[in-house]
């Protein structure tokens, strides 16, 4: 079972998003506030599997929530939940940890998908992730964003193919299955990738990628 978090500043958003999660046999709501200072304190001795997070919150916001988060806990999974969506808030998500973005405006049926995408495969958009990469790479073009290349960083051909595989949404077990590999073996490389390239998540390891030209923008075609 899916052990499930969520924090909000409208309790109403979230006592209905509890309900309707609570229907799934495969999902359990353990912790809901508007409080991310008193999340942070809870999940020191408290566990979850990913977290359904706010942006906009009174005492701390979700951004800052996040990288906090990933700090003290970086194996849980966290959803951005909400309903600001411009390509600078998307840049904002990729960039603070977070592995994923739900709109607000979406419909209800699909945030179970949302969920478990994220739980499989580390991330979720509500978009096709080839439009979110685009969308992110105008927008740090525009800001006049550079990659820090002082520190040589190789990646090896099999670690270039899980990229790859990433691009077109494959999860783990899907990759472990078309390289004749365990499960286990692909999250291991997974987690040496996002070391290496000093990465929140595998969406920064794509975008990485993408930067020193490893991978190109046909990998999401």
């Amino acid at each position: 079972m899916i052990k499930i978090a969520l924090i909000d500043d409208h309790e109403l958003f979230r006592k209905s998003l509890s309900t309707l999660l609570s229907l799934s046999i495969d999902f359990d709501v353990v912790y809901d506030t508007d409080d991310g200072l008193a999340f942070l304190e809870y999940i020191k001795d408290n566990n979850v599997d990913i977290v359904l997070l706010d942006i906009q919150m009174p005492i701390l916001n979700g951004f800052e929530l996040c990288k906090r988060l990933k700090i003290i806990k970086p194996e849980i999974k966290i959803l951005i939940v909400s309903q600001l969506n411009s390509k600078e808030v998307i840049h904002h998500v990729m960039t603070c940890g977070a592995n994923g973005f739900f709109s607000k405006n979406s419909s209800p049926n699909l945030l179970e998908n949302a969920i478990e995408n994220t739980i499989e495969n580390d991330y979720y958009f509500d978009d096709e992730l080839g439009v979110v990469i685009k969308d992110a790479i105008l927008w740090e073009k525009r800001e006049g964003y550079v990659l820090d290349l002082s520190e040589s960083i190789y990646l090896s051909e099999r670690e270039i193919e899980i990229i790859n595989m990433a691009c077109v949404e494959m999860s783990s077990k899907e990759i472990a299955d078309k390289l004749c590999i365990s499960t286990r073996t692909v999250e291991n490389h997974r987690k040496r990738i996002m070391e290496k390239t000093h990465t929140k998540n595998f969406i920064g390891v794509i975008l990485f990628a993408l930067k020193i030209n490893a991978i190109t923008l046909d990998n999401f075609t």
